[in-house]
């Protein structure tokens, strides 16, 4: 208790040179709360993008060992094309048995299956091609006046009469029908979705509703149909269209259009094509697809997948996992992470700056206090001296000026992390305003590709709009500190001025441990 009394005398007799000590801390306090708050900031931009972006494996084709097998097994080119053909496509019931890994968020699945469609054109470029085909043959012409040494009448040599000379070539032209009846593979894709998080082309605006738009009743017989098909068969909201099963002409099902869409890609102004390649598209859910597979089990649906990892770090055991699993070789599992890493370059080269200035403000701050604590020291040899004289512990003497600089550091924290709290408001909000609105900008875009969806619906009352988030993460506005100098942040900033003290005060123990309180007390006489 003596020594705490006798430390806070010490300070208040002291008064200048520890407010000049204050000021220091003040302004490591601050600056540090500033730094730890564009960190925070930072790690909740890469937070709110990852949980946009989230990390996606995706199972596609992997034509390398393909072709490194064949060409092994010295393949002609029509096997290898019946061998790819012969590849299995991946089943349903193994998407669920990779969905079941410990690994995933969650998974999802598209089925694309071949239709023909009553009534309805197909978005074709031709019908007809025609090809050259030139055959050699031979055939025999007089030329009059001309004898075998090709002499004209004149000449002198040869006679006057007609040769036989050889000609080839006869060109024959020929009308080839391009397939026009896909009887087996069906002239239209039937895509089919469960939710519009699913929806990944919508999503990244590849596709946009033009009319009508995408119901979030995924289960009813609707769908949505491209411009193009809609211009070609003078298709509008509200008709109805019948699907053909490819492989079973009797079986025919009823869609109704709720939307039409148009694409945005780089194929949608492509000069060389009259239709992009989502013209024969028809978007719909997956129960509607399921049900004309249940009724033909000749019907073989394409089958993709999309996983979402809980952390990018798992992406290499889910990798063995499914392999292990069963994955054919001829398939490979891709994953997102390098593109989401790139996008978020720019946001961790801010945290390394932060960190580098909070660094450098440590030890600055640092060095000035052990400088400041050495002449602290000299001043107060004389009365070092007599504590020791009277029988003070050299330890005691050592923990009074600590508690000295301790009680200092911390009325010194408490201001500065207050003045740092009020300022790392608006440095947070002025880093995060870009990417606020930016995720505002995008959720709205994104929105408005699905088409209009009303809160309700004259038809249909029952029928509520309903708020999703596309896999867009909201990112809000700060409006209170705890939001940025949270307990984390105050327990590294408590962290910060114990070190600093400890390292400041390790000066004045390694002083006073040196100090013989005779001879401190001779050169004061």
């Amino acid at each position: 208790m003596y020594i705490i009394k006798n430390a806070w005398t010490s300070i208040k007799r002291n008064k200048g040179r520890n407010i000049l000590i204050g000021i220091i801390i003040i302004v490591i306090a601050a600056s540090s709360t500033i730094t730890l708050a564009i960190r925070e900031s930072a790690n909740s931009i890469v937070k709110a993008y990852e949980e946009k972006n989230e990390v996606t494996a995706t199972i596609g084709m992997n034509r390398n060992s393909l072709m490194k097998n064949l060409r092994e097994q010295d393949k002609t080119q029509e096997e290898m094309i019946n061998a790819f053909n012969s590849i299995e496509s991946l089943t349903e019931e193994q998407i669920i048995n990779y969905g079941t890994s410990n690994y995933l968020k969650s998974y999802y699945y598209t089925y694309t299956l071949g239709v023909n469609a009553k009534d309805l054109t197909e978005a074709t470029d031709s019908l007809v091609k025609e090809t050259e085909e030139t055959e050699t043959t031979t055939t025999k012409r007089t030329i009059p006046g001309e004898n075998s040494s090709g002499r004209g009448p004149s000449g002198k040599e040869g006679n006057s009469g007609s040769t036989e000379v050889t000609e080839s070539s006869k060109t024959t032209r020929r009308t080839e029908k391009i397939f026009n009846e896909k009887a087996q593979s069906g002239a239209f894709s039937l895509i089919g979705y469960n939710s519009y998080e699913d929806m990944k082309d919508f999503i990244s605006g590849n596709y946009t509703i033009t009319e009508g738009e995408v119901i979030s009743d995924f289960e009813s017989n609707s769908a949505v149909i491209s411009e193009e098909l809609a211009t070609l068969n003078n298709l509008k909201v509200g008709d109805t269209i019948t699907i053909i099963d490819a492989k079973d002409e009797s079986k025919t099902y009823e869609l109704n259009i709720t939307g039409i869409y148009k694409e945005n890609t780089e194929d949608a102004s492509n000069m060389k094509n009259m239709y992009t390649s989502s013209a024969n598209n028809i978007i719909t859910n997956i129960k509607f697809v399921k049900n004309i597979v249940e009724q033909n089990q000749e019907l073989k649906p394409t089958i993709t997948p999309t996983f979402l990892l809980k952390r990018k770090e798992d992406i290499d055991k889910f990798k063995e996992e499914i392999t292990s699993k069963g994955l054919s070789e001829y398939y490979q599992i891709t994953d997102n992470i390098s593109t989401i890493e790139k996008a978020t370059e720019s946001i961790d080269n801010v945290k390394v700056f932060a960190t580098t200035f909070l660094i450098l403000t440590l030890l600055i701050g640092g060095t000035v206090l052990v400088v400041l604590n050495m002449i602290n020291i000299r001043e107060r040899k004389y009365e070092i001296g007599v504590l020791r004289t009277i029988g003070m512990k050299k330890s005691l003497v050592s923990l009074q000026f600590m508690i000295e600089l301790l009680i200092v550091a911390i009325v010194a924290l408490t201001i500065g992390a207050g003045f740092g709290s009020i300022a790392s408001v608006p440095v947070a909000n002025q880093l995060l305003e870009n990417e606020i609105n930016n995720t505002n900008n995008q959720y709205e875009d994104i929105s408005k590709n699905f088409g209009e969806r009303p809160s309700s619906n004259a038809d249909n009352p029952k029928r509520e709009k309903r708020d999703f988030n596309f896999g867009v993460a909201k990112v809000n506005q700060i409006k209170d500190i705890d939001a940025v100098v949270d307990i984390k942040v105050l327990l590294k900033l408590l962290g910060i001025g114990l070190a600093l003290t400890v390292i400041s005060s390790s000066v004045s123990m390694i002083a006073i441990s040196r100090f013989s309180p005779l001879t401190i007390l001779k050169e004061r006489s």
